[in-house]
């Protein structure tokens, strides 16, 4: 069980390490995201299997990171037809 809170963590850290350091493309961001997304909801099955409770929240959350992903690949598509790529910076009125 240690194990899988060891995974979890170093999932989660990787995640947000790649977000904070790799900011030139929204595509890397997105995907940065998403991965923190699945070390959370894989922190939320080892939460809910050690204290033996139902998943269904873990469906609940697994739908709302799906409709995030869905939203994130929108303005994804947004940005590459509106600028012409998927540079942070030439996105002004982000920055």
């Amino acid at each position: 069980m240690l194990i899988f809170i060891i995974l979890s963590v170093f999932m989660s850290l990787s995640g947000m390490m790649v977000f904070s350091s790799k900011r030139k493309h929204l595509l890397i961001m997105l995907l940065s995201l998403e991965f923190i997304m699945i070390s959370l909801y894989f922190n939320i099955l080892i939460y809910l299997s050690y204290l033996s409770y139902e998943y269904f929240f873990s469906m609940i959350f697994l739908t709302m990171s799906v409709c995030e992903g869905a939203l994130g690949l929108s303005v994804l598509v947004l940005m590459i037809r509106t600028h012409g790529n998927d540079y942070i910076m030439t996105f002004s009125s982000l920055w």
